[in-house]
């Protein structure tokens, strides 16, 4: 989803300890509670404190993953860099490293009172690549040992991290072994990408200043962006948030959000900053210079409201419409916001200056040279954020407020497909306005595909139309060159029911997983956290159709299995404080099974299009059918209290 310029996203492995600095605060959170489990040197600062090291190996400064040192391994049998840690509490943990080799046979191994817990097969790779040992449980006083081993060629490694093993840890099975694969390597991966809280971490690391300017200490968050910065983006962040609410990373979830949420402030004109580090408070110096001089782009803070919502019905959390800051931020970012920015042409659409990204751009195109004022991906976000607040407001008990949002959403959904997106169809669709007024049309990537990922257009000849360019356009000339951009395909094709379409977009994704991304310092693509997380999510809300609703202990779903695809289950689904299993049998035939909770769940399973018959239990039901965005679907609505299980089946 990234331009390749240096500007945009980002991330870093290295947790060297550094010169403290006082960081730019804009919030208080809580500081979490020292780390459990500490690496030593985890980043090789400095050279060999706390590792052992065997003859052939040592630390260099010639080419480190981040930072300004890595050790290394000389080619040949038994050497080892290694460091031994005592476990101070129980739990299960996710080890990684950064790795590169010169041949084949080296290993990454973890191991815990001298029993191997864990072991990676290192390939001969010259460049680098991140590594994880995954879910390795631990007692107090457990003597846990990070070691590399010798291979046939020389091994270098860097950065090693922390994690803890994500609280929910779903099972798919599926009559096609491929999904199965894909999403057990994006759950684990994604996993490996999570912040111990509590670690002593580097502030403000970039490529521009590899050493950062301090320490700080992380807290709940998750790695969102590239891997050679210390911090995690909005963009990124939103785009993974259902892949984390799915492996239980509610309180990342929320302390990320939080985070963005207090940035966004009457100084910075209701833009939330573009960046935050680790430590959930200090501004990612690379994107921040100043109140009027920071990386901001419109459809993100429409976005962040977007889901919250979404995190919302994910864990059922009073906060999401309670916290003062989370609740000052969403009325801001539909109200004051939207006024404060909509001044060259008002219409009700939020505007950006045309003047590039630290000026405030419209879209999320940062690659494209055209001076926009509107953009299709920041009124389709708009569309979304309107329809976000009227749910919060709805849950938080303020009706009038949610029927006036309700109001405004299809207020600016008409107007969309009315006056705003032209006459034309297909690429002949206006996506854009520059600042002169002039509408644009053809291939604007995110300004394109956001439009019907995000459901403003109107279901229909001209949707159908528009998706087909889409599906055209990244298929041929018009394909981005970073994956992270082509994994926002998947949700766009589910959105409208092109389950073919969005299952090959899918595949693509996950086959570029070993393929370098533009991007160096990046590694391999599947190494970019957006993409792990984004497969997690398109598994469950894209493939299952799963629509949480935890507050209102209730949720849908729908199949939107792949032609040839006979069946597909999720098991140990969390929602709220209950655990599901679902089942569907191609797309007429689908069980879910209410495992364990404390209160009794409605569940809507829905169908596409109209059928004459619905079973349920093989009992007949009345059919019944629903209009939802301009689409028909048969459903039936069954309770389902804690281990009780149903199943429902439409027939003609």
């Amino acid at each position: 989803m990234r331009s390749t310029r240096p500007k945009r996203v980002g991330h870093i492995a290295a947790l060297a300890l550094l010169t403290p600095l006082t960081p730019l605060a804009m919030s208080s959170p809580a500081e979490a509670a020292p780390a459990p489990l500490t690496v030593t040197n985890p980043g090789f600062e400095q050279d060999q404190a706390g590792w052992t090291f065997t003859a052939g190996t040592g630390v260099a400064t010639n080419l480190p993953h981040s930072g300004r040192k890595l050790i290394y391994l000389d080619g040949g049998t038994g050497k080892e860099v290694s460091q031994t840690i005592t476990a101070g509490a129980t739990g299960t943990y996710d080890l990684s490293a950064w790795v590169a080799t010169g041949g084949a046979g080296g290993k990454f191994t973890v191991r815990v009172n001298g029993t191997t817990a864990g072991s990676v097969d290192l390939p001969s790779q010259s460049g680098y690549a991140r590594y994880t040992v995954s879910r390795v449980p631990l007692n107090p006083g457990d003597q846990l040992q990070i070691a590399f081993e010798s291979g046939s060629g020389w091994v270098n490694a860097d950065d090693v991290m922390v994690s803890p093993a994500a609280p929910a840890d779903p099972v798919v099975t599926s009559s096609d072994p491929r999904l199965v694969e894909m999403f057990d390597w994006a759950k684990r991966k994604a996993n490996s990408w999570v912040q111990l809280p509590g670690t002593e971490g580097p502030l403000n690391v970039d490529e521009r200043n590899t050493s950062g300017t301090g320490t700080g200490t992380y807290g709940p968050s998750y790695w969102a962006g590239y891997a050679h910065r210390s911090g995690y983006y909005s963009r990124d962040m939103v785009h993974q948030l259902a892949g984390a609410a799915v492996l239980g990373l509610d309180a990342e979830n929320q302390s990320m959000l939080k985070a963005f949420a207090a940035s966004s402030t009457a100084e910075h004109k209701y833009f939330p900053v573009w960046a935050m580090n680790f430590d959930n408070k200090t501004y990612l110096a690379i994107d921040y210079h100043g109140p009027t001089d920071f990386v901001r782009e419109v459809p993100a803070g429409f976005e962040l409201v977007e889901k919250a919502n979404q995190a919302y019905r994910w864990t059922g959390d009073s906060a999401y419409v309670r916290d003062s800051t989370l609740w000052d931020f969403y009325r801001h970012t539909t109200d004051q916001f939207v006024s404060l920015h909509d001044g060259d042409k008002p219409n009700g659409v939020a505007e950006g200056t045309g003047k590039g990204i630290f000026a405030g751009t419209a879209s999320y195109d940062e690659v494209g040279d055209e001076p926009l004022r509107e953009a299709g991906d920041a009124i389709g976000s708009q569309y979304q954020a309107y329809l976000a607040m009227a749910a919060l407001a709805k849950n938080r008990g303020d009706e009038d407020l949610a029927r006036t949002y309700t109001r405004k959403a299809a207020g600016l959904k008409c107007y969309f497909n009315s006056t705003w997106s032209g006459t034309g169809s297909g690429g002949d669709m206006v996506r854009g306005y520059t600042t002169d007024g002039r509408p644009l049309t053809g291939w604007g990537k995110e300004n394109s595909w956001f439009m019907p990922m995000k459901r403003i257009i109107e279901a229909g000849p001209r949707n159908d139309a528009y998706l087909d360019f889409i599906d055209q356009q990244a298929s041929g000339s018009g394909k981005p060159s970073n994956v992270e951009a082509i994994s926002y395909l998947p949700d766009t094709f589910f959105a409208n029911n092109r389950n073919d379409t969005a299952w090959k977009w899918m595949r693509y994704v996950y086959d570029q997983r070993n393929v370098r991304h533009p991007v160096s310092k990046q590694g391999p693509n599947g190494d970019y956290p957006e993409v792990s997380f984004t497969l997690v999510g398109q598994t469950v809300q894209g493939l299952m159709g799963v629509e949480p609703d935890a507050p209102d202990h209730a949720l849908s779903t729908q199949s939107r299995l792949p032609s040839g695809t006979d069946w597909t289950q999720i098991k140990d689904l969390k929602i709220g404080d209950s655990t599901f299993t679902l089942r569907h049998d191609g797309p007429t035939k689908s069980t879910l099974t209410h495992s364990a909770g404390t209160h009794a769940y409605q569940w809507e399973a829905r169908f596409l299009g109209r059928y004459g018959s619905v079973e349920v239990n093989g009992a007949p039901r009345k059919a019944r059918t629903k209009v939802v965005d301009g689409v028909t679907y048969t459903y039936v609505k069954v309770a389902l209290a804690p281990g009780r299980s149903a199943s429902v089946e439409v027939g003609n």
